[in-house]
């Protein structure tokens, strides 16, 4: 497997996942299509949305919802922001 992507989120090659962070045919795709950076950035916000609006991860609402956010995460696509979250200054 390479150690590169073409990522689908910021559009160049950039280093791959080492494993699919998800299992199936889901996880492969994102494997195939999302880099590392990427997935740990959306990792981030998944987190900062799970605890702001204290969602239940074993509701299938809950699932559902961040399933619909990251789509939209990785196709730059507006999503859902954290009231009062101001993102760190890019250095």
């Amino acid at each position: 497997m390479s150690t590169t992507v073409f990522c689908q989120k910021y559009q160049k090659d950039l280093p791959a996942l080492t494993i699919p962070p998800l299992p199936g045919q889901r996880g492969q795709e994102l494997v195939k299509n999302i880099s590392k950076q990427a997935w740990d950035e959306w990792m981030e916000h998944q987190t900062r949305l799970i605890n702001e609006k204290r969602l239940k991860v074993f509701q299938p609402e809950a699932r559902e919802y961040l399933q619909e956010q990251m789509k939209k995460f990785f196709n730059n696509e507006e999503l859902d922001q954290i009231e009062g979250y101001v993102p760190p200054e890019k250095k």
